[in-house]
């Protein structure tokens, strides 16, 4: 379907545009796949069609091919991300602008499926907490699943209006909106976007960003940062907010360095000469993508306190003791009890976790870890995907077309083990949980996130 042409006559003007590139490239049909590895997992990338490193990210590489990523089981484990390439230049403009040593508080606004929540996890520090928030509630599953992979025990997953956020007052370091908008710069890879787009829908995107944008502000601290994107090449969606929010806010527009072979534009907004870094995928091997950030001036510091109580309970001692053994005994969390679930959360971190379950509405918050049974923990799959499970708990490794079996949640044979619970792997990296009984073996992978498509 061809690129309309409103939208090409809107952008002629920008800064970069080539028509006749920009036409070419998207007629030309080339597909860019690029993934980016979790640290957390893996520190030496293999078992990939890997082609250059994307080269403005520490962890992102090109691939030759898009292999059939359903059947790889390490994305399941979460070794490994997709993610588009322009997207993961928000590491330059994080690592840039902030000390991403400190301990941070960090909103994801509108996180899902959840590939900048994986990269901010990946640049902040232990100490840091990062909330990821999501709207819609159906992608906001999405968005938990996609961090419960992950492995990391520092984020908190919420399902939140940007204005109920907005109500923790100067909370936040450092706030990411990667806004919704009308999708142009999608176009090559999701040619579909094309029956959606419209001027109109350029504007009411324009709008919305603005809603966005006005409900979270608030939540950020004088002197922390904001990070705006979107994947449109409308100047509505991108240098004309950049101007809107800084007319409305008493915002510092930050300069970022890019290197001249990237390829990436960088242009300034009309009024107040914000910097924004544009990505057409005619010049850059990737798609479409803004990106601006802000500094918020210095001013009055409003604090939020936590709660003096709680819906959270902390774990008793003889609940202390079952769990225990599970976990390795070196990263210092705290456990929680929610009900019947228990969880670890990072223990520096309590007052902060505290005051996001008093405001918000949290889906999953740090690293579930199960429930008691009498005197036993019925491990959540989760502490099987965390960084914090017992490297001493029993486990069996799988060869491919077995670990694909398992993740499909069908029957898996296995000879000879003992029982009880034991950790499922594939080349060292846990898939999730089996239980060996005397006669058969339950397969505990979680039901909603099983392989449905066939595999040959």
């Amino acid at each position: 379907m061809p690129i309309p042409q409103t939208l090409i006559d809107s952008i002629a003007g920008v800064k970069g545009f080539n028509q006749e590139a920009f036409v070419a490239v998207h007629e030309g049909g080339e597909q860019v796949t690029s993934v980016r590895f979790n640290p957390l997992k893996t520190a030496q990338p293999a078992g990939l069609p890997l082609a250059d490193k994307v080269p403005w990210s520490s962890q992102g590489y090109y691939l030759t091919e898009r292999p059939a990523f359903i059947f790889d089981p390490r994305i399941h484990a979460g070794v490994y991300y997709v993610q588009e390439a322009s997207s993961m230049f928000l590491e330059q403009a994080l690592t840039q602008s902030i000390d991403c040593s400190k301990p941070l508080r960090v909103l994801d606004c509108c996180a899902a499926p959840g590939g900048k929540t994986t990269l901010l996890q990946s640049l902040i520090s232990a100490g840091s907490l990062l909330v990821s928030n999501e709207v819609i509630k159906t992608r906001a599953a999405i968005l938990e699943e996609n961090c419960i992979k992950w492995g990391a025990s520092n984020i908190i997953v919420t399902n939140t209006d940007p204005a109920t956020l907005g109500r923790l007052e100067h909370f936040f370091d450092v706030i990411v909106v990667d806004a919704p908008c009308s999708g142009s710069g999608l176009f090559r890879r999701e040619p579909e976007a094309i029956q959606e787009w419209s001027e109109q829908n350029v504007q009411l995107c324009h709008q919305r960003q603005q809603r966005i944008l006005a409900d979270i502000v608030p939540a950020l601290k004088p002197g922390g940062m904001l990070i705006y994107s979107t994947c449109s090449y409308s100047r509505e969606e991108d240098e004309d907010i950049a101007d809107w929010l800084m007319d409305s806010f008493e915002f510092d527009s930050l300069p970022l360095h890019t290197d001249p072979h990237w390829g990436i534009v960088e242009v300034q907004s009309d009024r107040h000469k914000a910097f924004g870094y544009r990505f057409f995928p005619d010049q850059v091997k990737g798609e479409g993508f803004f990106i601006s950030c802000f500094r918020r001036q210095e001013g009055h510091t409003a604090t939020v306190k936590p709660p003096k109580r709680s819906l959270l309970q902390k774990l008793s001692k003889n609940d202390t003791a079952i769990v225990q053994p599970w976990l390795q005994t070196a990263i210092p969390v705290q456990l929680w009890k929610q009900k019947d679930m228990l969880f670890a959360f990072p223990a520096a971190l309590e007052k902060d976790l505290l005051t996001i379950v008093d405001n918000l509405y949290v889906k999953q918050a740090g690293t579930a870890l199960g429930k008691i049974a009498g005197n036993d923990l019925v491990p959540d799959h989760a502490l099987a995907l965390s960084t914090l499970v017992n490297e001493a708990i029993v486990a069996v490794s799988l060869k491919k077309d077995e670990a694909i079996q398992y993740l499909r949640k069908e029957e898996v044979t296995i000879p000879t083990m003992p029982r009880g619970w034991t950790l499922v792997q594939y080349e060292g990296h846990n898939l999730g949980w089996i239980k060996v009984l005397p006669n058969r073996i339950n397969n505990y992978y979680p039901a909603n996130w099983r392989i449905l498509k066939a595999y040959n």
